[in-house]
């Protein structure tokens, strides 16, 4: 097996997993980042990083100080010894998991590995993915024998984006390797790299558990507390006040309703989901959180709506405001954002509608999902807004000047002050 000082990395996947962890693992080890789409690869060796996940100062010193690259040729990583794989994990429409990523991942992988070398997984997957998914692809690909001539490791990703407190090398990482020795090697490469080091699990697929339950809590504990804003709405009461008084016990775990979407919380759930059903066991309270987060973008635009009806306005035609586009405050990753559920149910009383997100690609949000997106905010006035997106700068807007009375303001997110809403999450 390699030493730690012989290590070269390549990182398969260049997205906001992949291109923050090869710029970190630059700083200590010969690093090349692979990506499939040569037009990322193009402007990362541009110095430019679109989801803002690396800022360009520090790519571009990783490129010019430590000799990082990035690449869409299997010849510029044939020379390394550890893979590591960060592609997605998505599901396909019928919310099943769709692993085709991570195989032709492990596709190239098993093209390019040599003995003694380590391939190590990052994307969110249920238990058992690695080792009897992808790891006999690479196996079959190279001809090479798992644990004989290659060793594998799982290491998942905590990847927040849009946060720039817990970042890569601020984080502490789980661990996991294929032999001791594999996951004793894993572990000391992250920890080379890594401030607040590592927790090395007991297996792989332990690790593969412990990523895919941290989304899965969330999940379930914001469909809780999106299902008591329905109810606590519903009877006239303000869901953040009783949150407030709540949080006041010393035990009670504050959390926010909302909107899920990103490729994350909204997505990993399913894969467990899935699994389990293989086990015989029916994952009701999963399933069930699933199903209420899916609906609350449809709510929204309804309690708008009504908002509306209640205080005159007319819906057919109104001009109506969505104030950010994206799936998380000041971030531009616009993967499954539930904006679109809110835009979609308003088109069914107006096409009057002007989305306004200073942070997302107006190409992007076109070629995804349709909705023109607009970077400045158009002059004039609307007879509603639903602020959807906490961005920065959106508290600070003039609402009642773009929103006159009797229009109505709906504040998803729950930041603007009090007196100028009509309703809140």
């Amino acid at each position: 097996m390699i030493k730690l000082s012989d290590i070269k990395i390549c990182v398969v996947g260049l997205g906001y997993v992949g291109l923050p962890l090869a710029r970190l693992f630059s700083t200590k080890f010969p690093t090349v980042g692979f990506d499939i789409n040569s037009r990322r690869v193009d402007a990362l060796m541009q110095g430019h990083d679109d989801t803002l996940e690396v800022e360009d100062d520090l790519l571009r010193d990783a490129i010019d100080n430590h000799g990082f690259r990035c690449t869409s040729s299997l010849d510029d990583i044939r020379h390394c010894n550890v893979y590591v794989v960060a592609v997605p994990t998505p599901v396909d429409d019928n919310n099943r998991p769709d692993l085709k990523p991570l195989i032709g991942a492990s596709d190239v992988v098993g093209k390019v590995i040599s003995r003694g070398d380590i391939v190590v997984y990052e994307s969110t997957v249920y238990p058992g993915v690695t080792e009897e998914t992808c790891l006999p692809v690479v196996e079959r690909v190279s001809g090479l024998r798992f644990n004989v001539d290659f060793y594998g490791g799982y290491s998942p990703e905590r990847i927040n984006p849009g946060d720039k407190e817990h970042r890569v090398e601020t984080i502490r990482k789980v661990t996991s390797g294929s032999t001791p020795e594999a996951a004793d090697l894993i572990d000391a490469m992250y920890n080379s790299v890594l401030i607040n080091g590592t927790h090395k699990a007991p297996s792989i697929k332990v690790a593969e558990a412990s990523k895919i339950i941290e989304n899965t809590q969330r999940d379930v504990n914001i469909a809780f507390v999106n299902e008591l804003s329905k109810i606590f709405n519903a009877m006239g009461i303000d869901t953040h006040d009783v949150l407030d008084a709540a949080a006041s016990k010393w035990n009670f775990i504050r959390m926010q309703p909302g909107l899920v979407g990103g490729h994350c919380i909204s997505v990993d759930p399913y894969y467990l989901i899935e699994r389990s059903q293989l086990y015989g066991v029916l994952p009701r309270v999963m399933s069930n959180a699933r199903r209420v987060n899916n609906s609350m973008g449809n709510y929204v635009a309804n309690q708008t709506i009504r908002q509306m009806n209640l205080k005159g306005v007319p819906v057919k035609d109104a001009r109506i405001l969505i104030l950010g586009f994206s799936f998380k405050e000041n971030c531009p990753d616009i993967r499954n954002t539930k904006v679109v559920d809110i835009y979609t149910t308003l088109r069914e009383y107006t096409s009057n509608i002007t989305v306004y997100d200073p942070w997302v690609s107006s190409d992007h949000a076109r070629a995804e999902y349709g909705v023109e997106v607009h970077n400045t905010l158009p002059s004039g006035c609307y007879d509603a807004a639903v602020l959807a997106v906490a961005h920065n700068g959106f508290a600070d807007l003039d609402m009642r000047s773009i929103v006159p009375q009797p229009g109505v303001v709906y504040d998803v997110k729950g930041i603007l002050p009090r007196h100028i809403i009509d309703s809140r999450l």
